[in-house]
C-alpha cells in the first residue's frame, strides 16, 4: 500500500500535501505523452507521489515504469511546482496541495504499455493538439510552453 493510501486510512478525505515527481517524456517528433486517468478520465503527466525513503529521481523513475513501462536512465530536473495551482480534489472527495517536481526523460527505453490501473491510455500529442487535460497538467503544460521551450524542444 503506498504511503498515501496508508494516510488516507487515518485522515479520509482530508487536504494533504503529497510531494512528488511529474516526468516529461518526448518522442522523437516533440509530442507529449500523456496518460488517460482512471480516477479523473481527463489526460495528465506521468507521475505521483514519493514513497517513505525514496528520493525524487527514484520516485520518477519508479512511476515511469509502473504507469509506462519505460525504463529512465537520464532525468533532467526542469523546475518545481506548488501552491494554490496545485490544489486538486479528487472526484472521490480527496483533497491535496502538490509539490510537483518537474523533470524531463532524456534517456528513454522499453515499450510503451500500461502497468497500471491508473491509466486507461497512453498517447504521444502535440503540443498544439492537446486532449483535456486534468488541471494540474494544464497549469504545468502551459509553464513548459510558455517557459521551457530550449531545454523541452517545444
Amino acid at each position: 500500500m503506498s504511503y498515501i493510501m496508508s494516510l488516507r486510512k487515518y485522515i479520509g478525505h482530508s487536504l494533504l500535501i503529497n510531494v512528488g515527481p511529474t516526468v516529461i517524456i518526448l518522442n522523437d517528433k516533440n509530442e507529449i505523452l500523456l496518460n488517460h486517468r482512471t480516477d479523473t478520465d481527463t489526460w495528465g503527466i506521468i507521475g505521483g507521489g514519493m514513497e517513505l525513503g525514496e528520493s525524487l529521481e527514484e520516485a520518477a523513475r519508479r512511476e515511469v515504469y509502473e504507469e509506462t513501462n519505460l525504463v529512465v536512465s537520464g532525468l533532467k530536473l526542469l523546475t518545481v511546482f506548488s501552491g494554490k495551482e496545485l490544489y486538486f480534489k479528487y472526484p472521490n472527495g480527496d483533497e491535496t496541495y502538490n509539490v510537483a517536481v518537474l523533470y524531463i526523460a532524456k534517456e528513454i527505453k522499453g515499450n510503451l504499455k500500461i502497468n497500471d490501473g491508473e491509466s486507461k491510455e497512453l498517447k504521444y500529442f502535440s503540443f498544439d493538439a492537446l486532449p483535456e487535460l486534468e488541471s494540474r497538467a494544464k497549469y504545468i503544460i502551459d509553464w513548459v510552453i510558455k517557459n521551457d521551450r530550449n531545454r523541452t524542444k517545444v
